[in-house]
């Protein structure tokens, strides 16, 4: 009895080395697997869709010829479930580098690091072509049934409202599958905020009624400027000209008012056009903005530059001249446009 006793322990005994022998044997294979490089010739992607499963995530890696032996995507979703590590992978679309082991990639989809993608409104973009642009971006979700803007303005909650002006220029992030909708709400936000902001500090004694007022002067002077530092000096023409009651005659916004008319050429006859847009006949602002301003251009229409100019020409290299009269103002038109046949704004005597 005592035999069998001493045997059943040793054997008992042998299995016990046996069993931790082999389990030493998986977690080494296991941890040698889960360290080792998926197989990736490059750059690759992949994505992870709400309630995906570690399992589907592994199979995905597996379809895709991307692990290195069945061991380790084996090995991979083990050792997700025991760790509890499973629970928390995020949906996303990922990038999956050369060189990324087992490990790494379940890193990954746990960070929520996805890939994201970028739509940037350019100043001095009009809002039909911003949208146009955002319904061609091939990783936006798109859910707006149509370009045009008034219905575009009712889809995002501001029906009723001019889209012009209303959409802040920045660059945006996002990851796939964004909607298009939503983007949008994130520039209008921003261009809410930005005005705000430097509508609060604004000078003082400025010839605005509200906030929106001074959106169309930037827009203005948004689409005047060539050169950056010229902003505030061309926002000082336009202020000084309004509080004496003179007009803008400004050539963006009777081209903003031709609409598709616009053929790339602005003739006389278009500065005589009867329209809201045409500063050249009528007093005062635009009704709205003409195109979608910077914050540069907003806080330059908040803080001209002081001065007595009322008069600008283009000098044909980006840059402008500024005249006090109009005597001035015309001797430069001779010298830098009517020479090359080009008309310039802001001709007529006050």
């Amino acid at each position: 009895m005592r035999r069998w006793l001493i045997r059943i322990a040793v054997a008992i005994g042998l299995l016990a080395l046996l069993a931790s022998l082999t389990t030493a044997a998986l977690l080494y294979d296991g941890h040698r697997q889960l360290q080792q490089p998926l197989t990736l010739a490059s750059a690759s992607t992949i994505e992870i869709a709400p309630g995906t499963r570690i399992r589907d995530a592994v199979l995905k890696l597996r379809s895709a010829g991307q692990l290195a032996t069945l061991r380790q995507g084996l090995y991979l979703e083990a050792y997700a479930r025991l760790s509890g590590k499973a629970a928390g992978i995020k949906a996303g679309e990922y990038r999956l580098e050369p060189g990324l082991t087992a490990f790494q990639a379940l890193d990954l989809w746990r960070s929520g690091k996805v890939i994201v993608y970028e739509w940037r409104i350019v100043e001095g973009t009009r809002f039909d072509a911003a949208i146009q642009q955002l319904m061609a971006h091939p990783q936006i979700r798109h859910t707006l049934t149509s370009t045009d803007p008034v219905q575009v303005m009712a889809a995002i909650g501001m029906p009723g409202r001019h889209p012009e002006g209303r959409l802040f220029p920045d660059t945006y992030q996002f990851p796939r599958d964004t909607t298009d909708v939503s983007v949008l709400r994130r520039a209008i936000e921003a261009m809410n905020r930005t005005l705000d902001a430097e509508w609060q500090g604004r000078d003082a004694d400025l010839p605005y009624t509200d906030a929106e007022q001074a959106l169309v002067m930037a827009s203005i002077v948004e689409k005047e400027t060539g050169l950056a530092s010229e902003r505030a000096e061309i926002a000082g023409v336009f202020v000084r000209r309004l509080r004496l009651g003179m007009r803008l005659q400004t050539d963006p916004t009777v081209i903003y008012g031709l609409g598709a008319a616009f053929d790339g050429n602005l003739r006389k006859r278009d500065l005589l056009a009867a329209n809201p847009y045409n500063t050249y006949l009528n007093s005062g602002l635009p009704p709205t903005p003409i195109c979608l301003p910077g914050r540069a251009a907003i806080h330059a229409a908040l803080h001209p530059a002081p001065g007595n100019t009322l008069y600008f020409v283009a000098r044909g290299d980006g840059s402008h001249q500024f005249s006090e009269t109009f005597d001035e103002h015309d001797a430069a038109v001779s010298r830098y446009q009517l020479r090359r046949g080009s008309p310039a704004p802001g001709t007529s005597p006050p």
